[in-house]
């Protein structure tokens, strides 16, 4: 029987400081398998705008930020950048146009996405492509569709999305990061009949239910996993009594398909807050949760043999 240690992460979306970590990581842990599980992108745009006496300003976290020269605006980015979003340094009229131009803004946002994936394809294949680590990353929701021709370019990274593969030659592995629909309208959400058919498809071409992972970024509905704070039409929190009201907001889908063909491995994300494992029939099914813009890398680290999960632990760090 093929012995694995397994390192997943998710919903890093676009922090530097936690991808940095999950590469370090394998050697850390020891792991042979590392993932990454989806919503790999940031969030926002953070203009550091040029002045015409040499010095630049910009908001960041809601204050106005002077910055003297430009090795403050370099500090500056890192630590956007290790925060999960993107900076651009525009001039004065570049940032008016921009603000003028939705369509511009979304053009830039996405050409900002596309080229740190492309930074941190490049950085994998650096850290760990001469080593035996196998590296898998996908996208989630979140993800801007084109992506996925950069997680596919990569010569040592895999992009396991819409497949069942072989991990490590024994445990099959089957991927989605499409969700089922949210508050949010992301670019990768279909309903839960249309979910249910595109899990059925992998699910199909699995050998062995016994050994194989089930790596679903939506996690399975009405579990410890898919506890979210409600929001309201505004995208507003909704609080009563001085307390966040949370909803399952997991998918039917994926929780059917489980109880269905009940794999060894359930990874799951998408819910930042619901940290925690649950067992779905004989499915261990985990979501390790997310802090990254705190720059906190939350994991899960497991040893597979055979049919049985040997330990497991939810890491922080």
């Amino acid at each position: 029987m093929a012995k694995a240690r397994i390192y997943f992460i998710t919903d890093v979306h676009g922090s530097n400081r936690c991808y940095r970590k999950f590469l370090n990581a394998a050697k850390f842990y020891g792991a042979d398998v590392v993932i990454l599980g989806g919503d790999i992108t940031g969030k926002s745009i953070i203009p550091v705008v040029e002045l015409e006496n040499g010095r630049f300003t910009c908001k960041y976290q809601g204050e106005d930020i002077t910055l003297e020269n430009s090795k403050e605006v370099d500090e500056l980015r890192k630590k956007v950048g290790d925060s999960g979003a993107y900076t651009t340094v525009v001039s004065a009229s570049e940032f008016r146009e921009l603000d003028a131009n939705p369509e511009k803004v979304k053009v830039l946002f996405h050409d900002l996405m596309v080229e740190r994936a492309k930074e941190w394809m490049a950085l994998a294949e650096e850290r760990l492509g001469k080593t035996s680590v196998r590296c898998y990353i996908s996208p989630g929701n979140d993800d801007i569709l084109e992506i996925d021709d950069v997680l596919s370019s990569s010569s040592y990274v895999v992009n396991p999305e819409g497949k069942a593969i072989d991990i490590d030659g024994e445990h099959e592995m089957i991927t989605l990061g499409t969700t089922n629909h949210t508050p949010w309208s992301s670019p990768r959400e279909v309903d839960e009949e249309t979910l249910a058919k595109m899990i059925a498809e992998m699910a199909d071409s699995v050998r062995n239910m016994k050994t194989a992972i089930f790596n679903i970024h939506v996690p399975p509905i009405d579990t410890p996993l898919d506890k979210a704070p409600k929001v309201d039409e505004t995208l507003k929190i909704v609080v009563k009594a001085g307390n966040v009201e949370m909803i399952s907001a997991g998918s039917t889908a994926c929780r059917k398909a489980i109880l269905k063909h009940q794999p060894m491995l359930g990874l799951h994300g998408h819910i930042h807050e619901s940290r925690g494992t649950v067992k779905l029939g004989k499915t261990f099914c985990a979501n390790p949760g997310s802090d990254y813009g705190e720059g906190i890398l939350r994991g899960f680290l497991g040893d597979i043999e055979g049919e049985k999960i040997k330990s497991f632990i939810l890491t922080s760090g």
